[in-house]
């Protein structure tokens, strides 16, 4: 089983900056990628940003220039830098990791943590 806890939400106000963490604990798994997600109030789930294990990123339009994705691979952890925050990047962000489990891939989902940006 793995487990994905989410860190680093809050408020703050348009221009600033907020990072968050996403850390996974479990054993006997390997990682294929990670991403961000976020869901605003009265919207669908949409994609932010994905990287790979190999280090490979991708952006939605909407933020490209202003978040970067990262991973720790020694710790198991995924980041998103969110820089220049607009006021419509208040929402609910979730973490989600696609994981090797011996010869099955697997999605897990963070419980998400609260973004919101004041204007």
């Amino acid at each position: 089983q793995v487990q994905l806890v989410e860190s680093g939400g809050g408020l703050v106000q348009a221009g600033g900056s907020l990072r968050l963490s996403c850390a996974a604990s479990g054993s006997g798994f390997s990682f294929n990628a990670m991403g961000w997600y976020r869901q605003a109030p009265g919207k669908q789930r949409e994609v932010v940003a994905a990287i790979t294990s190999g280090g490979s990123t991708n952006y939605a339009d909407f933020v490209k220039g202003r978040f970067t994705i990262s991973i720790d691979n020694a710790k198991n952890t995924v980041y998103l830098q969110m820089n220049s925050l607009k006021p419509e990047d208040t929402a609910v962000y979730y973490c989600n990791a696609v994981v090797r489990q011996a010869v099955r891939v697997y999605s897990h989902w963070g419980q998400g943590t609260q973004v919101t940006v004041s204007s």
